[in-house]
């Protein structure tokens, strides 16, 4: 299986070049965030004459997720269990949820696309609601994992946190002074890593970016940010056998200013039909 993640941006404004990135790179599921359309709205026509079945959540022009999968897809879920909602100006538990999440079954895959509230700024309701999130995805993870240590769980998409200083390269982005490398969204990161997560593309792909401001020359000059992860649970994690960040998809006419991540995954297990002698001790 070849997994990708692409923050696209306005699916409707590049559906075209969404498209034919993942037939040129033989995706076989597409994780997509900021689709910024409702599901009515989604241009399922080219993805399904390439091949793919998709299911879309959104529900306005802002945020939503979606998933495009060339196998079946199935045990569709359009939140996880616990997640927030957010709604300025209004607390309690009848919070609207917000299209940040879509979770489905491909391949005996459980894969969640994730577009992970911004947090706006420090002192905004929007970054507590940032770390409420984040924590109630580490819950589910967690209680997914204890239930089934093997389940083969892949949680990717747009995390809007860089984990580390290396993964900060605008010099806009400052510790203490913006969101995205504060401690505590670090340490949410950690969180999700320490609940039975691993970052499945770091250890292939030591270094690089996944997004860059459209302003002040950010791309041009590579002050980006790397905030696009796929994070898998041990059986994805072994499973990989390469990873790739396609820097050149922010080039071009109306880019994202996100590019992709991919994985590729051998999910066939031991080889049944091993001819080789066997050896008893």
């Amino acid at each position: 299986m070849r997994l990708a993640t692409w923050n696209v941006n306005s699916i409707r404004a590049r559906v075209v070049r969404t498209v034919e990135f993942a037939v040129r790179e033989h995706i076989d599921v597409l994780a997509m965030q900021e689709i910024k359309c409702k599901p009515e709205q989604f241009p399922y026509a080219p993805f399904e004459d390439a091949g793919y079945h998709v299911v879309a959540h959104g529900l306005n022009q802002w945020n939503g997720v979606a998933i495009a999968s060339r196998e079946p897809i199935e045990d569709v879920e359009l939140a996880f269990p616990g997640m927030p909602g957010f709604l300025k100006g209004v607390e309690g538990p009848d919070v609207p949820q917000e299209a940040r999440a879509i979770g489905a079954t491909i391949g005996g895959v459980k894969v969640w696309s994730l577009y992970v509230p911004n947090g706006r700024s420090l002192t905004d309701p929007h970054y507590l609601y940032k770390l409420d999130w984040l924590s109630a995805l580490t819950e589910y993870t967690r209680s997914s994992l204890a239930a089934q240590p093997d389940l083969p769980l892949a949680l990717v998409g747009d995390f809007n946190i860089a984990p580390t200083d290396a993964d900060n390269g605008d010099p806009t982005v400052i510790e203490g002074v913006t969101t995205h490398v504060s401690p505590p969204e670090r340490e949410a990161f950690r969180a999700l890593e320490a609940a039975g997560l691993q970052d499945v593309v770091r250890p292939l792909v030591p270094t690089g970016y996944t997004y860059w401001d459209y302003k002040q020359l950010r791309f041009p000059r590579n002050e980006g940010l790397r905030i696009d992860f796929i994070l898998g649970s041990h059986t994805v994690a072994d499973a990989v056998t390469g990873a790739e960040i396609h820097r050149n998809e922010r080039k071009g006419e109306i880019p994202s200013d996100h590019v992709p991540v991919v994985v590729d995954l051998d999910l066939s297990g031991p080889d049944d039909d091993d001819d080789r002698p066997m050896i008893f001790g």
